[in-house]
C-alpha cells in the first residue's frame, strides 16, 4: 500500500473544518458499522432462534442463537491485527475504507440467508460465516476510525474528539433497533419469514453513503510525521506492529481488563435484557423502542464524558463508571421485569448512561497508551479483546444462568464480577491524557 503523503501544512481555519469532518467521517462510519455489527445482537435476541434454531426450546434456541453471536466477537481480534498492521505500516485511511466494505457486504448477505427450514444445517453455517466477516471488519474499523480523530484533534480535546467514534456505536445501535422494531409490528409470521431481512438489506444502502464521505479525508498528521521522521533518519520499522505491542504485554492486558466491564453491560443491554423483559410479557417492539429511546440519550452522554475526560483525566471517569456499574445491577433488572413501560425505559437508560461513563473516554483511554507506529495495533487489540472477555460470551453465559431456575441473581453475580476485575485494574493505571501521541512508547 501506498502512504498519502499530504501534509498538514494548512490554515488555522482549513485545519479546524479538516478535523470536524475526520470527526464526522469516524462517527457516521462507526454508526454505520455498529448498525451492521448490533443488529445482529437485536436479531439474535428476538429472531434467529426460531428461524435458523427451530428444532430447539425457545430458551435453548436463544443461546444457540447467542453463540452465533459470539462468534463475531471472537473474530474482531483477528481484525484489529490485520488492519492494524497495515494501518501502522501504511496509514490510517485505506483500512477504513476497506472495513467498511467487508461490513457493508456481509450484512447484506445475511439478510439474504435461506431459512433451516429451506436448506438445513447450512443457514446456520452461512450465517456463523458473515458473522466471522462481520466480526474482522469492525475490529479493523474501531482502531482506525479513533485513531484518525485522535491524532486529527487538538491535544486538549483528543478525548471529545475520539468520543464521537463510541458514540457512533449507540447511533447505529438505535438505528438498527428503530428500524428492526418498526418491522417487527408485522405480523408474527411475516416478521420472521421476510421482515427481519429488511434492516440487513438496508445495510448496501448506508455502505454507499458511508464510502462517499470517507473517501475525501486526509491522512493522520501524527501517523505522516512519524512516517517522514523515520525517512529522514533513514530508518523503516520492519519489525511487525503486534511484535512491538506483544514486547511489552503488560501495557496491553491492563487495557483488556480494564475496559472489559463497559463491553459486558452494553452487550448485556442490547440482548439478554431486551430478551428478559420480553419473556416478562411486554411486547417486543415495546421493548425494542424504549431500548431506543434510551440509546439516543446514550449518544449524548457519549460524548459528555470524552469531553469531561479533557477536563478531569480518563482513570476517573473508568472508575466511576464500574462503581456506579455495581449499584445500579441490583436495581435494573427488577425494573425491567415490573411490565410498565416507563419503568423499563428508566431500567434501560441507567444501564445505559452507566455503561458510557466508561466508554465515553475510553476511545482515548486505549489508544493514547501505544506508540504512533503499533498504535492501530495495540488499541485495536487491546480493544477487541476486551469485547471478547466482556462481550464475546456473555450473552450465552447470561442465558444459561439464566434459564435453569429463571432467576437474576446469577447473572447479577457474573457482572458485578466483571465490573469488580475492571475496577481494580484502573485503579492501578496511570493517566493518559498529557501522554504525547508523537511518542514512540509510552
Amino acid at each position: 500500500m501506498q502512504i498519502d503523503t499530504r501534509t498538514s501544512s494548512l490554515s488555522e481555519a482549513a485545519r479546524k473544518r479538516e478535523v470536524r469532518k475526520v470527526v464526522f467521517s469516524s462517527y457516521f462510519g462507526t454508526a454505520v458499522e455498529f448498525y451492521d455489527f448490533l443488529l445482529y445482537a437485536t436479531a439474535s435476541a428476538v429472531v434467529f432462534g426460531p428461524v435458523f434454531f427451530s428444532g430447539l426450546s425457545p430458551w435453548a434456541g436463544v443461546v444457540a442463537s447467542y453463540a452465533t453471536f459470539a462468534t463475531g466477537y471472537l473474530a474482531r481480534p483477528l481484525g484489529g491485527i490485520i488492519f492494524g498492521h497495515f494501518g501502522d505500516k501504511a496509514g490510517r485511511k485505506k483500512l477504513l475504507v476497506i472495513s467498511m466494505l467487508m461490513m457493508g457486504l456481509a450484512s447484506t448477505a445475511i439478510g439474504l440467508v435461506p431459512s433451516s427450514a429451506t436448506i438445513g444445517s447450512w443457514a446456520a453455517v452461512i450465517l456463523v460465516t458473515l458473522r466471522v466477516i462481520q466480526g474482522i471488519a469492525v475490529g479493523g474499523e474501531w482502531g482506525g476510525a479513533a485513531l484518525m480523530a485522535l491524532e486529527h484533534a487538538d491535544s486538549k480535546k483528543r478525548g471529545f474528539a475520539a468520543s464521537f467514534v463510541n458514540a457512533g456505536a449507540p447511533s447505529g445501535s438505535v438505528l438498527g433497533l428503530i428500524i428492526m422494531g418498526l418491522f417487527s409490528s408485522l405480523p408474527q409470521d411475516q416478521f420472521l419469514s421476510w421482515g427481519w431481512r429488511v434492516p440487513f438489506l438496508l445495510s448496501f444502502v448506508l455502505l454507499l453513503v458511508g464510502l462517499y464521505i470517507r473517501k475525501n479525508v486526509s491522512e493522520s498528521p501524527v501517523f505522516l510525521e512519524a512516517a517522514e521522521r523515520e525517512t529522514a533518519k533513514g530508518l523503516q520499522e520492519n519489525r511487525p506492529p503486534i511484535i512491538q505491542v506483544l514486547r511489552r504485554p503488560k501495557g496491553l492486558i491492563v487495557v483488556i481488563f480494564a475496559a472489559m466491564s463497559a463491553f459486558a453491560l452494553q452487550t448485556t443491554l442490547s440482548t439478554f435484557a431486551i430478551t428478559y423483559t420480553v419473556s416478562h410479557g411486554v411486547e417486543r417492539q415495546d421493548v425494542m423502542f424504549m431500548f431506543a429511546i434510551a440509546g439516543v440519550i446514550s449518544i449524548f452522554t457519549t460524548l459528555y464524558f470524552g469531553r469531561l475526560s479533557d477536563r478531569w483525566g480518563r482513570r476517573p471517569l473508568m472508575i466511576a463508571g464500574n462503581i456506579a456499574f455495581l449499584l445500579v445491577l441490583p436495581v435494573v433488572f427488577p425494573l425491567l421485569a415490573s411490565g410498565d413501560l416507563f419503568l423499563i425505559f428508566l431500567g434501560f437508560a441507567l444501564g445505559i448512561v452507566t455503561q458510557t461513563i466508561m466508554y465515553g473516554p475510553m476511545a482515548a483511554f486505549i489508544a493514547e497508551r501505544f506508540g504512533t507506529r503499533s498504535r492501530y495495533t495495540g488499541a485495536s487489540m487491546g480493544y477487541q479483546l476486551a469485547t471478547v472477555l466482556g462481550a464475546g460470551f456473555t450473552p450465552t453465559i447470561l442465558a444459561s444462568l439464566y434459564a435453569p431456575a429463571k432467576a437474576t441473581v446469577p447473572v447479577m453475580v457474573y457482572l458485578g464480577t466483571l465490573a469488580a476485575i475492571s475496577l481494580v485494574t484502573v485503579i492501578f493505571m496511570k493517566e493518559s491524557k498529557d501522554n504525547d501521541l508523537g511518542a514512540e512508547s509510552h
